[in-house]
């Protein structure tokens, strides 16, 4: 199956992935929303950034989903698994910020 990730253009995220410096694509969710349990290893991801044309594909390897999220859980995602998803030490807190009360946490590691 082939999917459609479109990122936000001004956070620099397709040039980070292409730098390799994001290895990981990452979606928080208060409700559970595709591709929640509709992706599997192997599948390949499309992204765009919002307003432009289709500029690259990777290959899933590995697929990670939490549910039932509080603080702590988010913290702990993101110390974790941050720094692969191209968020540098100093944007933590502000990305914690952003999702510390979401529920449900998708992170798409990309093949190499």
């Amino acid at each position: 199956m082939e999917h459609l990730a479109i990122m936000k253009k001004s956070w620099g995220l397709t040039q980070k992935i292409l730098s390799g410096k994001k290895k990981i694509e990452s979606r928080w969710y208060k409700n559970k929303y595709q591709p929640f349990n509709k992706i599997c290893n192997g599948e390949i991801v499309y992204f765009k950034d919002s307003g432009e044309p289709v500029t690259m594909k990777a290959e899933v390897e590995r697929v990670l989903q939490f549910e039932n999220l509080n603080p702590d859980k988010v913290k702990e995602i993101l110390d974790k698994y941050g720094n692969d998803d191209g968020i540098e030490s100093n944007k933590l807190e502000y990305f914690y910020n952003l999702f510390k009360n979401k529920n449900y946490c998708l992170l798409l590691e990309f093949a190499t």
